[in-house]
């Protein structure tokens, strides 16, 4: 584990799935963390439950589709902390491996919106309040295996998440100077809810969310060197080695998190 004691850090889609466990790691390691997440009694009973384990960790109902609730985040790390150290932009919801066909413009928007969009906000907002600060600091976006290549996901999420890694890798190039490192995990198949919270989330816009690697049972043994899916925490503790000061670095980096399955 990692020391992060003082460091105030905020993610977004922390209340759930991969966002989860590196809240509660952040947590651990020392961080003050500030939670933002649509899902309110899960986000409010995540920070209860670790400000119970000893964290000093708030929640703030957020839509990252919404700039105004994004820079609202980040302005309520400031004023609770006086400052702005981590920024993890987690949130995310999945398509369903929709393909192009299957894909309403209402689904595009919804996918695009808070999978990239929401990132460019939470970037943004960040690196507003780093530099004001005199530079210095951590981003880190999730992305996916899906933004490595294609045939992972579907059309909507497959172009989002390769987004987030363009994106990641331009802040890096933008922002390495001021002492401010900008990376992507990247995970592949792991044991989490995002597609029964994705479909909450999407509500009409949603499509069926029984295809894919993580709906077939077998496919993991046949795509996945590891021959297993992945572990929340697996996750969360490449992007706690990236904000530590042990990756001072590393920047630019999109990292996969698959159990080598970009590796095939």
């Amino acid at each position: 584990m990692f020391d992060l004691s003082g460091r105030v850090a905020v993610i977004t889609g922390g209340e759930s799935g991969i966002g989860l466990a590196i809240s509660r790691t952040l947590a651990k390691s020392g961080a003050k963390v500030v939670i933002g997440g649509i899902l309110a009694d899960e986000g409010a009973n995540v920070a209860e439950s670790l400000r119970a384990d000893g964290g000093d960790v708030y929640f703030v109902k957020t839509d990252v589709r919404v700039e105004e609730q994004v820079d609202n985040l980040v302005d309520e790390a400031v004023k609770r902390f006086g400052r702005l150290d981590i920024m993890i932009n987690n949130a995310g919801v999945f398509d369903g491996f929709a393909n192009i066909l299957d894909t309403t413009t209402a689904l595009w928007d919804q996918i695009v919106d808070i999978n990239l969009k929401g990132c460019f906000f939470g970037c943004k907002s960040a690196l507003k309040r780093m530099l004001a600060q005199g530079g210095g600091g951590r981003i880190i976006n999730t992305s996916s295996v899906g933004g490595l290549r294609g045939a992972a996901d579907g059309a909507s999420y497959t172009a989002a998440k390769f987004g987030v890694v363009g994106l990641t890798r331009q802040l890096a190039c933008d922002y390495s100077e001021q002492g401010i490192t900008v990376n992507a995990v990247c995970p592949g198949s792991i044991q989490t809810d995002v597609r029964k919270n994705s479909g909450t989330i999407l509500g009409a816009d949603a499509v069926p969310m029984d295809r894919g690697v993580g709906a077939d049972p077998d496919a993991w043994k046949r795509m996945i060197p590891a021959r297993r899916r992945g572990l929340p925490q697996e996750v969360a503790d490449v992007a706690v080695f990236l904000v530590s000061d042990a990756a001072s670095y590393v920047t630019g980096q999109a990292i996969a998190v698959d159990g080598g399955w970009t590796a095939t």
